[in-house]
C-alpha cells in the first residue's frame, strides 16, 4: 500500500480539519492567557464551575456550593477558565467528528470510535458523583480502544491518526482536569500545554494530508531529517517553556530593566548559584497548592537557565536550517517565514524577562511556539522527493 497517495477521505474533510487547527490554536493561546494570568483554578470544580454549566456572575450565587470552600470565587477570573474549557470542549466534538469521518469505511471503524467516545462520556458524570475510581476505568478503556484502532489501521485514509488525535484530546482533557483537582502541579500543567500543542501537531499534519498540496524538491529526505530534528529540538524547549511557567520561575533571574544583569546574564552573573536537581524533581506528591510556586530561588534559577541554554541551540539550529532551505530551489519563502519566526520568538523571550512578564508578551510567546510548531509540521506533511 502506498502511503504516500492521495488519502481517500471524505470530500469536506480538509474544511472541518482547518477549522480544528485554527481552533485549536485559539485553545492554546487562550489557555496560555488563562495559565499566565493566574485563572487556572478559578474553578475548582470540573467540568463545572461551582456547579454551573457556564460560571456564577456573583459571590452570592456560590455560597452554598462546597466548591467555595476549597477556593473564593473570582468574578474576573471564573469566565476564562470556563470559557477555555468550553472552547476544548468544542474542539473534543469537532476532532471526534474528524475521527468518524476518517475511520467511516473502515470495518466497525465507526462502531470503535463511537464506543470509545461513549465509555469516556460516561465516565464525566461518574466523576462528578465522586466515583472516581470507575470513572479512570472507563476513561482508560475508551483511551485502549483508540489506541488499538490506532494500530491496526493504516494512514491511507487517515484513520490512524485521526484515531490518535482523538485519544491524545481525551488524554488532554484529563490533564485539564487534573490541572485543577491537583492545584497546578507543574508536571500536570506543563503536560497539559505539551498535549495541547500535540493535537495542534497531529491536526495541521492531518489537514495538510487531506488536501494533497505537496512540495516536491530533490533533497525532500534529507530537508525532512533536517525537520525532525528540529521539532525534537522545539518539543523539548516548549517543554522547558512549560516547565518554567508553571514553577513560576519566569522572572527567576531579575526582571523589569534594560540591564545586563537580567538577561543575558542571570542576576548579574553569568552562571549563577543555582539547582538543578531540586528545579527538575518533576513528581511532589498530591494535595500541594503550586499557585506562586514552591521552589526555592535558585532551583527556579536553573530551571530558567535551562531554559536559555536550549532556546541558544534551538535558534541558532533553526536559524541555520533557514539558510539550507534558501540556498533550495522553491524553499525561499518558507526560509523568510522561518528566520522570521525564530527572531521574533527570540524577542518575545527576551522582552519577557525585560518589561517584567506583560500579559500580552508572555501570551504572544506562546503563539510563536505554537507557529514555529505549525511551519516545521507543515514542512514534515508537504515535502516530496522527487519521483
Amino acid at each position: 500500500m502506498n502511503l504516500l497517495a492521495r488519502p481517500a477521505v471524505y470530500k469536506h474533510f480538509h474544511r472541518f480539519a482547518w477549522l480544528a487547527v485554527a481552533l485549536t490554536l485559539c485553545v492554546v493561546v487562550f489557555g496560555a492567557f488563562v495559565r499566565l494570568s493566574d485563572a487556572g483554578l478559578s474553578c475548582p470544580d470540573w467540568p463545572t464551575c461551582y456547579g454551573r454549566a457556564a460560571w456564577p456572575q456573583a459571590a452570592s450565587e456560590v455560597n452554598d456550593h462546597a466548591a467555595s470552600a476549597i477556593r473564593p470565587f473570582e468574578t474576573h477570573k471564573a469566565w476564562r477558565e470556563q470559557v477555555h474549557r468550553m472552547l476544548a470542549g468544542s474542539l473534543g466534538v469537532l476532532v471526534l467528528l474528524l475521527a468518524v469521518l476518517a475511520a467511516r469505511k473502515r470495518r466497525y471503524g465507526i462502531a470503535q470510535i463511537v464506543v470509545a467516545s461513549l465509555l469516556v462520556a460516561t465516565a464525566i458524570p461518574l466523576y462528578m458523583r465522586g466515583e472516581h475510581q470507575a470513572a479512570s476505568a472507563l476513561a482508560v478503556l475508551g483511551e485502549v480502544v483508540l489506541l488499538f484502532a490506532a494500530l491496526r489501521w493504516s494512514n491511507v485514509d487517515l484513520a490512524r491518526v485521526g484515531a490518535l488525535t482523538l485519544a491524545v484530546i481525551i488524554f488532554q482533557a484529563l490533564l485539564g482536569m487534573w490541572t485543577v483537582t491537583w492545584l497546578l502541579k507543574p508536571i500536570v500543567v506543563m503536560g497539559h500545554l505539551l498535549g495541547g500543542l500535540t493535537t495542534f501537531a497531529l491536526l495541521t499534519w492531518m489537514a495538510w494530508r487531506a488536501i494533497d498540496r505537496p512540495i516536491i524538491v530533490v533533497e525532500a529526505v534529507a530537508l525532512k531529517r533536517w525537520v525532525i530534528a528540529g521539532l525534537v529540538l522545539l518539543g523539548l524547549q516548549i517543554a522547558l517553556g512549560g516547565w518554567v511557567s508553571a514553577n513560576y520561575a519566569a522572572l527567576s533571574c531579575g526582571a523589569g530593566s534594560w540591564s545586563a544583569d537580567n538577561f543575558p546574564k542571570c542576576v548579574g552573573q553569568w552562571w549563577p548559584p543555582h539547582d538543578f536537581r531540586e528545579g527538575f524533581v518533576l513528581w511532589r506528591g498530591v494535595g500541594v497548592d503550586y499557585e506562586g510556586g514552591v521552589l526555592d530561588g535558585a532551583s527556579r534559577i536553573a530551571i530558567q537557565m535551562a531554559h536559555r541554554i536550549v532556546a541558544v541551540v534551538l535558534a541558532l539550529y533553526l536559524l541555520t536550517f533557514a539558510v539550507r532551505l534558501l540556498r533550495t530551489p522553491g524553499m525561499r519563502g518558507w526560509s523568510t517565514a522561518l528566520f522570521v519566526l525564530v527572531v521574533a520568538q527570540v524577542s518575545l523571550g527576551v522582552l519577557n524577562v525585560k518589561l517584567a512578564l506583560p500579559l500580552h508578551v508572555a501570551v504572544a510567546h506562546n503563539a510563536g511556539a505554537a507557529l514555529l510548531l505549525f511551519a516545521l509540521v507543515s514542512l514534515l506533511a508537504r515535502l516530496r522527493k522527487l519521483e
